[in-house]
């Protein structure tokens, strides 16, 4: 497949490359090289973006719905607005990464490096959040809905109005965490 002279598939070099409100829907990229690419609005749903480098990624309000993003690494990537519904970011490396606005709902976060990252008001409803780093990250008033945060690294992290509804906080790393005004409803796993 080739995009704006671009060949995409396992493995391309596309460090740079615009390829803004593309349609690659389905597309492998797995073990791409795509540092600093211009991923604006583009529909990845469904891609397999596996073991890519992706750093300072441009990706506002791109469609990541059901992607594979398991060990991707997305350090000081921008991912406002972007959709990442049920998408699988295991091992993910999303470290100072820009979530604001995004959607990551039923997404898969297990063992994923989030830490520093910006997700203020972040919808992670249901998400699968275990053992996750997220230690000085910013979830202030981050929708938390029955996310399991089991063994996660909540270090410094601040949730100030966050939703906790029903979350799973066992074994959670909560030293030094923000809890103001946090909705912590029927949470597993932490007294207060």
């Amino acid at each position: 497949m080739e995009v704006n002279g671009h060949k995409i598939g396992p493995g391309a070099y596309l460090q740079g490359a615009g390829l803004k409100g593309a349609f690659l829907d389905s597309a492998n990229l797995s073990g791409a090289w795509c540092v600093e690419v211009n991923f604006e609005g583009v529909n990845l749903a469904n891609a397999n973006l596996s073991f890519a480098n992706l750093k300072r990624a441009y990706m506002p309000n791109a469609n990541l719905t059901n992607a594979n993003l398991a060990r991707v690494l997305l350090l000081g990537a921008n991912l406002t607005g972007a959709n990442l519904t049920g998408a699988n970011l295991t091992g993910a490396d999303l470290r100072f990464a820009t979530l604001t606005s995004a959607n990551l709902g039923g997404a898969n976060l297990t063992g994923a490096d989030i830490r520093g990252a910006e997700l203020p008001g972040e919808n992670l409803t249901d998400a699968n959040l275990s053992f996750a780093d997220l230690g000085a990250a910013r979830l202030t008033g981050a929708n938390l809905t029955g996310a399991n945060l089991t063994g996660a690294n909540l270090w410094v992290a601040r949730l100030n109005g966050a939703n906790l509804t029903g979350a799973n906080l066992t074994g959670a790393d909560l030293r030094f965490a923000r809890l103001t005004g946090a909705n912590l409803t029927g949470v597993i796993g932490y007294k207060p």
